[in-house]
């Protein structure tokens, strides 16, 4: 099974960009973690995945294995951004990025830029939101909320060519939201309560769960595969409001055709896969956790995923955001995982080799070739 470990073939189906200036030691640290900044007196490199940094990317960037942090954050410092971003990106061998370009894009590489990184392709994912976000900045009337949000959706798929879509529900008011489309009137109130109490500190901040919602069946209309995010994530996130079990209702609502692709799902992974198997349009990924669990458990949450999920229903993803580091990392801790996973199953007579290396094929790149249509979008 060394194809899974070496040359296994990944499209990263939920990703984000690498951050295009350089780093100082907490910058680069904030972005080890979800919980962003270490407390005083701590390290995020003392962490799962700070080890796991340390021992896997510091080679790429001629370090030894188990660099010290500061002699790696000075090799970092000494090869630049640019060099550093092109090592990592290159060393994860993933052929295609489909890229959540909404959140703080303006600080990371664009999707084309990651993909020539990465000596790959990318195409961008639609953030619901962010779209939302971007038309009450431009002054949108209340009134006119729905058909603008739609005209909208429709051109920044159209412009972007994106493959999909993405909520983030559960950030905003959690995925126990009612599932039915709102009516019109409803949507009208509410557009204009949002509307009128003006943008935050840090811009617009689409929040109402009848707009949420109305994004969301715009979407459907739209007809490509809808990304929510599910579980695991920052500080911005209410958990418990975050289990994908909660979106049982708006799945049940939605056309078979439609795929719904549950993001990240740690801890509720095995939630996910009940999920994946009782609901023909229902894919599910553990992407950051497998990082962020290390690679001593990845291989056991992946196992616990692959409990119930369907193996056409499993796809590869990285979540990276901001550090090429993530990128790399993510694809070395999948392919390992998923090949000690395999192997067991072969060596246990369970499984037939081809059986195993069929699999590793549809988990690593078929299933989201397949899941998003990328043959007919001129996806390659």
């Amino acid at each position: 099974m060394s194809l899974t470990t070496s040359t296994l073939d990944l499209i990263d189906h939920h990703c984000h960009g690498v951050v295009r200036h350089d780093l100082d030691p907490p910058a680069f640290e904030a972005l080890l973690s979800e919980g962003g900044a270490a407390p005083a007196g701590m390290s995020n490199f003392d962490t799962p995945a700070g080890l796991a940094v340390r021992r896997h990317c510091a080679p790429v960037l001629d370090l030894e294995r188990h660099a010290p942090p500061a002699d790696y954050l000075q090799r970092r410092a000494e090869l630049g951004t640019e060099e550093v971003t092109q090592r990592l990106m290159a060393a994860a061998r993933t052929r295609l990025f489909l890229v959540d370009a909404g959140f703080r894009g303006a600080e990371l590489l664009s999707p084309a830029e990651l993909g020539a990184a990465a000596g790959g392709q990318a195409r961008e994912i639609v953030r619901l939101e962010s779209v939302a976000e971007a038309l009450a900045g431009d002054g949108i009337d209340a009134g006119g909320f729905a058909d603008s949000y739609a005209d909208a959706l429709a051109t920044a798929v159209t412009t972007t060519r994106a493959v999909g879509v993405k909520s983030v529900a559960a950030y905003r008011v959690g995925l126990d939201f009612e599932a039915a489309a709102p009516a019109r009137q409803e949507v009208r109130l509410a557009a204009d309560h949002w509307l009128e109490r003006g943008p935050g500190p840090h811009g617009w901040r689409l929040d109402d769960p009848v707009l949420v919602r109305a994004l969301l069946w715009s979407a459907v209309e739209v007809g490509l595969p809808i990304q929510f995010h599910t579980g695991f994530g920052d500080r911005d996130l209410a958990l418990h409001r975050a289990n994908p079990l909660l979106l049982t209702d708006f799945i049940r609502a939605v056309p078979e055709r439609l795929p719904v692709m549950l993001l990240h799902c740690y801890p509720y992974h095995r939630e996910a896969g009940y999920l994946a198997a009782a609901y023909p349009q229902v894919y599910v990924d553990v992407g950051l956790a497998l990082n962020f669990v290390g690679p001593g458990r990845a291989g056991a949450v992946l196992a616990e995923a692959l409990e119930l999920t369907p193996f056409a229903k499993m796809l590869y993803s990285s979540d990276a955001f901001g550090l090429p580091e993530l990128y790399h990392l993510s694809a070395v801790v999948f392919r390992r995982a998923l090949a000690r996973l395999l192997e067991d199953r072969v060596h246990s007579g369970e499984w037939s080799a081809a059986d195993a290396v069929r699999v590793a094929h549809m988990i690593g790149s078929g299933n989201a070739e397949r899941a998003y249509a990328l043959e007919s979008r001129d996806v390659h």
